[in-house]
């Protein structure tokens, strides 16, 4: 998926508890068996190496969490102390049965709303630490003697992957729980990710900085912009209404504090005030035009993958492009490429179009008829009409037709006998 960078602005580039299960604490290799094919052996080596976001993903849910549980309790346990502190102090003064009854009261329904909130979080980490156990153990239960089962189970998880980027969620879903896989995909990560999505598509912001207040902290450490982003196009759509009073406190608000660091596209911004949206100045009419919405989509989509640690392009996409870089070359492009080749499927040559040419040291001859390679044991033959077949696939046809054999291509016929007595000779 091709992210592009915003106008008004430039694309941007705690402590878990104690129970919190690190990434690198899988060890893939532990459950192969030491008498396993060497191939096999590598084979499962080189996938494990790919399943970095597979593990990574969980793990930073699973810490978003507990820092906002923190968060949570820190609040309320510090509303509470003061509350206790307010009673002490009214205590020393002259205080009625009924009032130093009603502020205990009200103390004790905080503490048991501090209780269930506890209890919540818990339950929410206790989940997260599961599914990152039950990705840690699929892991490990890889064996080159389960390879099969083991790759066709990766193949759904990709599948969902690239149905959950796509927004089919209810085929993902139904995917995932026919499959008895949803401890291993990202369901519920990108249910997250779909709500700031449906709201930027409906020209709402509201979900989309929420989420940037959510993350701040890991916002700030990567230098993103997006929310000075959101702000900025907040303050277009005031513009655009022709509420300019409240686009100038809105600006004072909340633009102001980005001027040290982002003052020249402040500036830009500010400047439709001016304009206004009926403007038909290049520089401030792209400003109000509706791509700038999809634009801000593409960016959350960048913030949101990083955040996660989540790959740019769809899983999906990325094994198909290892695949095709090994098959692509010039010929892939001509019109008359035969169909058996992926390449030559349209979908595929766009997927291919940002790839290298593969490197071919050697040409390989493949039969049309058998769709197998000719080489020293199954050597080409060349018919009269200059078309080549392998031997066997000729031999085979010969049999079936009295010794005749004819050419898909043109319908030529001949005598298979005389082809070879005339090699020989």
């Amino acid at each position: 998926m091709e992210m592009e960078t915003i106008p008004n602005g430039s694309s941007p580039t705690s402590t878990a508890s104690s129970t919190a299960v690190t990434p690198t604490a899988v060890t893939p290799t532990a459950g192969i068996s030491p008498n396993a094919p060497s191939s096999k052996l590598n084979q499962l080596s080189e996938s494990l190496k790919l399943e970095h976001q597979f593990l990574r993903v969980p793990f930073e849910h699973y810490k978003k969490t507990i820092r906002s549980n923190h968060r949570i309790v820190e609040k309320e346990v510090s509303a509470v102390i003061s509350g206790v502190s307010d009673a002490a102090a009214a205590a020393d003064s002259v205080m009625s049965r009924d009032d130093a009854v009603n502020r205990l009261n009200s103390l004790v329904s905080r503490l048991q709303g501090l209780k269930r909130k506890l209890e919540e979080g818990s339950r929410t980490e206790n989940l997260q630490a599961q599914r990152c156990r039950a990705r840690l153990d699929h892991l490990e239960s890889a064996d080159p003697e389960n390879l099969s089962d083991w790759n066709d189970t990766r193949l759904k998880r990709i599948l969902v992957d690239y149905m959950l980027r796509m927004s089919y969620y209810d085929t993902a879903m139904k995917l995932a729980e026919s499959s008895n896989i949803q401890d291993l995909v990202d369901v519920d990560v990108f249910h997250e990710a779909k709500k700031v999505i449906d709201a930027l598509q409906n020209k709402e912001v509201t979900p989309a900085l929420a989420w940037c207040a959510d993350n701040k902290s890991r916002l700030k450490k990567s230098k993103s912009k997006f929310e000075f982003q959101l702000r900025l196009q907040e303050f277009i759509e005031l513009v655009r209404a022709e509420n300019m009073m409240r686009a100038i406190t809105y600006a004072r608000k909340y633009l102001a504090p980005w001027g040290s660091t982002h003052m020249k596209e402040l500036q830009r911004v500010l400047a439709t005030l001016a304009f206004k949206s009926n403007t038909e100045c290049a520089t401030y009419k792209a400003l109000f035009e509706p791509k700038q919405w999809n634009y801000l989509i593409d960016q959350f989509k960048q913030e949101f993958c990083k955040l996660y640690g989540m790959t740019l392009e769809p899983l999906l996409n990325i094994y198909l492009q290892a695949g095709l870089s090994a098959l692509k070359t010039p010929f892939c492009y001509e019109d008359d490429c035969t169909k058996e080749d992926p390449l030559s499927q349209e979908s595929f040559r766009k997927l291919a179009t940002p790839l290298p040419y593969s490197k071919q040291h050697h040409s390989k001859l493949v039969c049309y008829i058998t769709k197998e390679l000719m080489d020293t044991e199954n050597p080409p033959l060349v018919l009269p009409n200059g078309y080549v077949y392998s031997t066997k696939a000729l031999e085979e046809m010969a049999k079936r037709n009295d010794g005749r054999i004819t050419c898909p291509r043109t319908g030529f016929t001949c005598n298979y006998t005389q082809l070879v007595k005339a090699y020989i000779s």
